[in-house]
């Protein structure tokens, strides 16, 4: 006898009650996350906050912080929430800011990986944010203090500690030294 998950939809993810786990939702299914450590918190922030500064003072777009959710796909839906996110003027302008989870990927997705993940983990989730339409996922490594950048499935490349991290086309005229967002 077999037993059937059910699925959830974006919208119920949307009403779950905060507790001490955060969850997105992958082909209808929760996958729940274990609140980050304190260095996870301090990298997210140390690429965030210069990335925001940028942003709003080149009127680009917006930056947003972890727990903003973005639904990928519908009908199984899939919800994913980057660590940081950046979307274009354009876009926000378009929409305005919404109450619940923005249709489709950011421009910029950045993961910073946590001591439980895995490899391939953050390969399948940066190819679901490239496939969604994002233009830039970034994978922050902290333990091998690296930066992976995706443009596209084909074109990526590794940043070590000497790089410099830049915007490209996606946050023009953004950079920072890859060594300034490890603690």
């Amino acid at each position: 006898m077999s037993t059937k998950t059910q699925l959830v939809t974006a919208d119920e993810l949307l009403r779950m009650p905060r507790g001490r786990f955060r969850y997105e939702l992958v082909e209808g299914e929760l996958r729940t996350m274990s609140p980050a450590g304190e260095e996870h918190g301090a990298v997210a922030m140390a690429l965030a906050a210069p990335l925001a500064q940028h942003v709003k003072a080149n009127n680009l777009g917006m930056v947003f912080a972890a727990e903003t959710g973005y639904k990928l796909a519908s009908n199984p839906d899939t919800v994913l929430a980057p660590d940081v996110a950046f979307v274009r003027r354009e876009r926000v302008e378009q929409t305005g800011i919404q109450k619940g989870f923005r249709e489709g990927a950011p421009d910029l997705a950045v993961e910073v990986m946590s001591p439980g993940d895995t490899l391939r983990e953050v390969t399948e989730k940066a190819g679901r944010w490239l496939a969604a339409g994002a233009r830039m996922v970034r994978v922050v490594n902290p333990k091998k203090r690296t930066v992976t950048v995706y443009r596209s499935p084909e074109d990526v490349f590794i940043l070590t500690e000497q790089d410099e991290l830049d915007g490209g086309e996606v946050v023009p005229g953004f950079r920072c030294r890859v060594s300034e967002i490890f603690v």
